[in-house]
């Protein structure tokens, strides 16, 4: 009976860690990419970003 207690507890947690991983990449790459490009159009007035 643990071992089934354990197995429910496990498949339900997977995809919320997935889920929350894959948020935390976005996050991360979203960044990245915003810093990327507010770098290579510094200067530019074609391009007005907000700070």
């Amino acid at each position: 009976m643990p071992g089934a207690i354990a197995i429910v507890i496990v498949l339900l947690l997977i995809p919320v860690v997935v889920i929350m991983s894959g948020a935390v990449a976005s996050a991360i790459i979203g960044e990245a990419e915003y810093r990327d490009g507010r770098s290579r159009n510094e200067g530019s007035e074609l391009l007005d970003l907000p700070d």
